[in-house]
């Protein structure tokens, strides 16, 4: 563990194989905890449209998460590939991630935020960070499908 507590979170290429390597392991980890056809996880190539910001978060040189938000128009963005390493998890890797992404989606001018994540233990930590920020549970978006394994939460924005 680094001496250096302070999470940066910064806007990031996906250029770095360290990186890349963390956003294989969430999309793995997305599709072990979903049943097939139900994990809507991005790969590199999703996280590199023009359309998502991906950021990487980082202790000292330890690379501990990521987070990405993708437009979904002029008013409205979705939260993408959060995650945090096993390394630094309950250290607010998380928050600050989250912090980040409600953080532009305001500068950006955007109403409100919403996300789709699984069902079950494996996102339970999820939710609850979730919930600690406002998000609400509302109905599907998009050109998601609601089922048994996902859920969907929205949080309104305010300016500034």
């Amino acid at each position: 563990m680094p001496s250096d507590t302070r999470i940066d979170v910064r806007i990031d290429d996906l250029s770095s194989p360290e990186v890349v390597a963390l956003v294989h392991e969430h999309v793995g980890g997305m599709r072990d905890s979903s049943p097939p056809g139900h994990s809507f996880a991005l790969a590199v190539d999703g996280l590199k449209r023009p359309d998502v910001t991906f950021w990487s978060a980082w202790q000292g040189d330890a690379l501990c998460g990521c987070g990405a938000l993708k437009a979904l128009g002029p008013d409205a963005g979705e939260v993408k590939s959060m995650r945090t390493r096993a390394a630094f998890l309950r250290q607010g890797v998380g928050q600050a991630v989250l912090d980040e992404i409600v953080h532009t989606a305001r500068a950006r001018g955007y109403a409100g935020l919403y996300l789709e994540t699984g069902t079950g233990e494996a996102f339970a930590a999820a939710h609850a960070l979730y919930l600690r920020n406002g998000f609400e549970w509302c109905g599907r978006f998009g050109d998601y499908e609601a089922t048994d394994f996902n859920v969907f939460m929205h949080r309104r924005l305010h300016p500034g």
